[in-house]
């Protein structure tokens, strides 16, 4: 049995988000197309917060969802290559935090829970 989009993703959103999207929609948005230009700008966040309050399929919101991960994830991978011309030196922990938002909009896109976290290693 398939999760649907809001189950999946409402527990990893902080609610201010949400308050946002919802002052933003009484305003008078289009809640689809502000998920829309926030993920164009790689703000999962705040475009979880307007898909989560707006009618539309499941599928397009994942679409939405996901792609605002990988934007995030290039816009990341761009800040590592201009400190590393910048500094001198790789930053891989900058790089991690992009494979990090590739593997959530993968999971996204697969329509699984975001897992981030490394509690996978454990010792005995």
């Amino acid at each position: 049995m398939s999760s649907s989009f809001d189950e999946l993703y409402r527990n990893i959103l902080n609610t201010v988000f949400l308050e946002r999207a919802r002052q933003q929609l009484e305003q008078g948005v289009d809640g689809l197309a502000c998920a829309d230009a926030y993920a164009d700008q790689g703000k999962p966040d705040f475009a979880l917060a307007h898909l989560l309050l707006v009618d539309a399929p499941d599928e397009m919101k994942r679409d939405i969802f996901a792609r605002a991960y990988e934007r995030r994830a290039e816009l990341t991978d761009e800040k590592a290559e201009a400190f590393d011309k910048q500094f001198h030196r790789p930053f891989p922990l900058v790089k991690l935090e992009a494979q990090k938002d590739r593997m959530s909009a993968q999971q996204v896109r697969q329509k699984k829970r975001i897992r981030r976290g490394a509690k996978s290693l454990t010792v005995n």
